[in-house]
C-alpha cells in the first residue's frame, strides 16, 4: 500500500454550508483587549511595556526570545497590566492588557516606499518585522522558511481548509483575491522559486473561476483542485498530491514552502500599508451555536464576547468549546480565552453521550493513519509510562491530525493517548539532554 494511496484518506461530513453562504459579520472591538504571550506553544518572551504605558495600533508590545517573533498592539490605549488568562493551549498565560480608548489610532511597524520593486532580502525583513505566522493554526513564523532559503522551485499556497464546519479561509479567499495573488507573488520571490501553485478543494466552483481571473495577471501562478478528502491540508499529502514529491523532516527537501492563504493576504497588506495582523476572520460555528456564521474579530477579543454577538449558545444542554475544528481543534473548559492571529475557528459541539468499549484490536487506526504509524500500540505505551517503546513507535511523527479517533469503532479517543504520548517523550528526551 502507497504512501498515500491506502485508507488514509477519509472524505467527511464538512457541515460547511452552516456557514459558506452567510454574511460576514462585525464583532464590536470590546473595552478591553488581551494580547496572549504566546506563540504556537512557545512562551519566552520579552515584554516591552508596561502598566500605564499608553500604545497605538502596532505598538511592539512583545518579542519572541528563542525565535524573533513581535506581538502588537491591536487596539490604542492604555496597558493596565500583565495577566494570567487561560489560552487556547488550555492552559494559563500570560497576557497583555489594554484599555480600549476606541480612537484606532495607529503606528506603522514598516514603511515600504516602493512595495512593487522590492528585493528579496527586504520581502524577507518585511515577512519578520511584520510578524506573519502560520495563520492555519501553527503560528509557526514565516520568515524562518525564508531566511536561508535553498533550491525552492514551489511555492504552494494552501487553501484547501479540509476541516469540518470550518469556510473563513474560503471566505478570505473570495473577498481578498487580489491580496492572496500578490501575498503569492511575494512569498515567491522570498524563495526565488519557479512558481506558485494556490491549492483549494473541488466543489467551489465560483472560488476557482475567481482565482483563476485574477491569477491570469500573474504569469508565476496557477490555481489547482485537489480532492475533498481528509487529511488533504496536511502539507505533507498536499505536496505529494501536486508534486509528486515526498521528504523525511521539512517540505524544502522537497524544494517546496507551503504558506496558508491568510498569510499570503496578510503578507500583502501588510507590506502595502504597513500595519501587522489586527483582526482575523473566524468561523463560529457547529451544532452548540444558535446562528454559526463568520465574524470579522479583533485579535485580543474574548471567545465568549463573541459568542454573545452572534446570540449565544443553543438553549439545550452543555457544549464544548474548540479552539480550532473538531478533528485538531482542543476543547477549552471555558470561552474566556482570546482569539490570536493564527486562530480561525471556534466549534461548539452539543455533549453527546459516547460509550465507548475495549479496543476490539480491529486495526482501523493504523490503516487509516496518514503517517503509517501505529496509533493504537502508542496508546498502549503511553498508558503503560513507556518511554522507549514511545521512541520506537516513532511517535513524534504523529501530526495529531484527529484520524485514529474518528475512525475508533471502539469510540476510543486514541488521538489523546498518542499526544499525551507525544509529551512524555519529548520530555525524556529534554531530560536526557539536560
Amino acid at each position: 500500500m502507497g504512501l498515500f494511496t491506502g485508507k488514509g484518506r477519509v472524505h467527511l461530513a464538512g457541515h460547511k454550508d452552516l456557514t459558506m453562504h452567510g454574511e460576514i459579520a462585525q464583532c464590536p472591538v470590546g473595552d478591553t483587549i488581551a494580547i496572549p504571550l504566546v506563540d504556537g506553544t512557545a512562551t519566552d518572551f520579552e515584554i516591552c511595556v508596561k502598566e500605564g504605558d499608553e500604545v497605538k495600533i502596532g505598538t511592539l508590545l512583545a518579542l519572541r526570545k528563542s525565535m524573533y517573533v513581535p506581538l502588537y498592539a491591536t487596539v490604542s490605549g492604555v496597558v493596565t497590566g500583565i495577566e494570567k488568562r487561560m489560552h487556547a493551549t488550555k492552559r494559563q498565560q500570560n497576557h497583555v492588557i489594554i484599555a480600549n480608548n476606541h480612537l484606532d489610532e495607529k503606528v506603522k511597524v514598516i514603511d515600504i516606499k516602493d512595495p512593487d520593486h522590492m528585493t528579496q532580502q527586504d520581502i524577507i525583513e518585511a515577512i519578520k518585522q511584520l510578524g506573519i505566522v502560520g495563520m492555519g493554526g501553527s503560528g509557526f513564523p514565516a520568515y524562518k522558511k525564508y531566511e536561508a532559503v535553498k533550491d525552492i522551485d514551489t511555492i504552494i499556497i494552501n487553501g484547501v481548509e479540509c476541516e469540518p464546519y470550518i469556510t473563513s479561509d474560503y471566505h478570505e479567499m473570495m473577498r481578498q483575491t487580489q491580496a492572496l495573488c500578490d501575498g503569492a507573488e511575494y512569498f515567491r520571490k522570498a524563495a526565488q522559486a519557479q512558481r506558485v501553485i494556490i491549492a483549494i478543494k473541488v466543489g467551489k466552483p465560483e472560488l476557482y473561476a475567481k482565482l483563476e481571473a485574477t491569477a491570469k495577471n500573474y504569469e508565476h501562478i496557477t490555481v489547482t483542485q485537489v480532492p475533498d478528502v481528509y487529511p488533504m491540508g496536511w502539507e505533507r499529502l498536499l505536496i505529494e498530491t501536486l508534486t509528486k514529491r515526498t521528504y523525511d523532516r521539512l517540505p524544502s527537501e522537497a524544494h517546496v514552502i507551503v504558506d496558508n492563504a491568510a498569510s499570503a493576504i496578510s503578507l500583502s497588506q501588510g507590506i502595502r500599508t504597513g500595519m501587522p495582523v489586527i483582526s482575523r476572520l473566524v468561523t463560529v460555528s457547529g451544532n452548540g451555536i444558535k446562528y454559526p456564521t463568520n465574524i470579522d474579530v479583533r485579535v485580543g477579543t474574548p471567545v465568549h464576547e463573541i459568542i454573545e454577538a452572534i446570540g449565544g449558545y443553543v438553549a439545550d444542554g452543555e457544549g464544548y468549546v474548540l479552539a480550532g475544528g473538531p478533528m485538531m481543534g482542543r476543547s477549552i473548559m471555558n470561552d474566556r480565552f482570546v482569539i490570536s492571529e493564527y486562530m480561525n475557528a471556534i466549534t461548539v459541539l452539543k455533549k453527546q453521550e459516547e460509550h465507548t468499549v475495549a479496543c476490539l484490536k480491529c486495526g482501523e487506526c493504523t490503516l487509516h493513519c496518514p503517517m503509517h504509524l501505529q496509533p493504537v500500540r502508542i496508546m498502549q505505551a503511553e498508558k503503560a509510562n513507556d518511554s522507549d517503546l514511545l521512541g520506537k513507535l516513532d511517535v513524534m511523527r504523529c501530526v495529531e491530525c484527529g484520524m485514529c479517533s474518528y475512525i475508533c469503532p471502539s469510540k476510543i479517543e486514541v488521538t489523546d493517548f498518542v499526544a499525551k504520548g507525544k509529551r512524555r517523550y519529548g520530555l525524556t528526551l529534554r531530560r536526557k539532554k539536560a
